[in-house]
């Protein structure tokens, strides 16, 4: 059997796997899952590379996503007769200092660590997951892709914070986050239309969590989440960007504190806050409700706003990507986005766009708009390679990185 890695998305409330053939020089599909965790539940679905569902998926434990993963590690072992070369895991959170991926060590796993305040919903539990693993597995190499990696190398000026500059010391500047995502995107767009993808391109990684990213010839020089994964897009429950005086007035006349402010920010806010209805934007577009409407409405609105403006960073406009949950599923959401940047030169072919086509502006669009469904777990498996590959050029045994 072929050496394989395994990579870990880890999400606040599913877990994507995929095991990937490493011996070419690209990341294969071997096998695909998802893990839905519920407070004693833990589903799973398994696909094979050509994404037909395997009829007798893996038991796993029920409730704790470690162990749910760690039983997946060794159905996929005995499955494929072989361990594990290595796993990846995507870490959303790399701070100023992690540009490229590593090999998970106790000290680095306790940097990160102490970055988790900016991105409370993600960052323990990926670590959480990865130590989990390394117990169960001691010897087996674990490493780290982040998705703030992509977009280092901005322009200064797109990244630093109107504070004191004093705080930059605390790390306090934008990051910008599903670099992963957008990695990947502008790689599949190389493929597809290379004069585009040398152009400017603004790309919509809109699900759960969403963000816009401003492309040139493939590079990151804008993004609309900064220091955390709060700012930017209103999104399913995150608010985005928001007036900081309306922070101070919940906490200093209505009397919130630090942990009832980022419940609220973070999981009562966005599309659910808006609608009361549902974060989910598959229930809001088939509601009559006035709320669930308003929620879309503001959706579709700060989408295209920060697309704009994202256009203004890159002095133009030559395509535009939708990927994720939301924009890959909802021809309605892309609709709307779309005509309110007709303005820029982008026209939709409205059958293409129903029928969820690779491409679905018109051949006159002076914008090309694409639907690319993203991987982030490929990206992962191909950094953790990195990420071996480096480790093994220097000669060190992976026994004294994991020490």
């Amino acid at each position: 059997m072929t050496q394989y890695f395994l990579a870990v998305n880890t999400g606040s409330s599913t877990t994507k796997l995929g095991a990937f053939d490493v011996d070419g020089p690209e990341a294969q599909p071997i096998l695909r899952a998802r893990l839905r965790h519920g407070s004693a539940d833990s589903e799973i679905r398994v696909w094979d590379a050509e994404g037909r569902s395997l009829p007798a998926p893996p038991p796993v434990r029920s409730g704790r996503r470690g162990d749910a993963v760690v039983d997946v590690l060794t159905w996929l072992e005995g499955k494929l007769e072989t361990p594990a070369r290595a796993v990846g895991h995507r870490v959303v959170h790399g701070g100023p200092h992690f540009r490229e991926p590593v090999i998970l060590t106790p000290e680095i796993g306790r940097a990160l660590r102490a970055l988790a305040p900016l991105a409370p919903l993600h960052q323990l539990p990926a670590l959480d997951l990865a130590a989990k693993i390394g117990k169960a597995r001691p010897n087996l190499p674990q490493a780290l892709a982040f998705d703030t990696a992509f977009h280092h190398g901005h322009d200064p000026v797109v990244d630093r914070l109107g504070l004191p500059r004093s705080y930059e010391a605390h790390g306090l500047r934008r990051f910008g986050f599903h670099g992963l995502s957008y990695e990947y995107l502008a790689g599949r767009l190389r493929q597809l239309d290379p004069s585009v993808a040398r152009g400017r391109v603004v790309a919509a990684h809109l699900g759960s969590g969403a963000s816009l990213c401003a492309l040139l010839d493939g590079r990151s020089v804008d993004t609309t989440m900064g220091a955390t994964p709060l700012d930017g897009l209103l999104m399913a429950t995150r608010c985005g960007s928001i007036d900081p005086g309306v922070i101070l007035y919940l906490q200093q006349t209505l009397g919130l504190d630090g942990a009832r402010l980022s419940d609220l920010l973070y999981e009562h806010s966005g599309l659910l806050g808006v609608s009361g209805l549902s974060g989910d934007m598959r229930v809001l577009l088939q509601s009559d409700a006035a709320p669930a409407r308003d929620a879309v409405e503001l959706f579709v609105f700060r989408v295209a706003r920060e697309a704009a403006a994202l256009a203004g960073t890159l002095g133009g406009l030559d395509g535009v990507i939708f990927t994720a949950g939301i924009g890959e599923n909802c021809p309605e959401v892309r609709a709307a986005i779309c005509e309110r940047l007709a303005w820029l030169g982008v026209q939709l072919d409205s059958a293409a766009n129903r029928r969820g086509d690779t491409q679905i502006s018109t051949p006159g669009s002076g914008v090309a708009v694409w639907v690319l469904p993203t991987d982030e777990e490929q990206m992962i498996a191909l950094h953790t390679r990195q990420a071996i590959a480096l480790v093994e050029s220097a000669g060190q045994p992976f026994a004294e990185r994991l020490a």
